[in-house]
């Protein structure tokens, strides 16, 4: 995942391995996992499913022209900005939170 830029570094990739947030050909693997052309990777990582065929293997990261050709991407697309949960954000120098803004906060949130 990470010789083919699915993943940003090669640590990230192993964490998400080591979570279960990977699967070849519906099985979870380990990091040490080598795949093979023709498998199909599930990787939920940064908030989606990327689901990929590797069509053929590399040794060692490449750049990301060639990476784009190890593969078949067959992700869903992304959802639309405007589906995206805002995120409440505060006036620049207000500080932090007082208790009563935290409850209001989480009552809105409906925690």
């Amino acid at each position: 995942m990470w010789s083919v830029r699915l993943t940003k570094t090669r640590s990230q990739a192993a964490a998400a391995c080591r979570a279960g947030h990977v699967r070849v050909n519906g099985e979870r693997v380990k990091p040490a996992y080598s795949v093979k052309a023709g498998d199909e990777i599930r990787l939920r990582h940064a908030g989606r499913e990327r689901i990929v065929v590797v069509s053929r293997t590399v040794r060692k990261r490449v750049g990301a022209p060639v990476a784009v050709e190890c593969y078949v991407d067959n992700s869903p697309p992304p959802p639309p900005r405007e589906l995206a949960v805002p995120v409440a954000l505060r006036d620049r120098g207000t500080g932090r939170p007082t208790k009563r803004e935290r409850r209001d906060m989480d009552r809105l949130h409906g925690h």
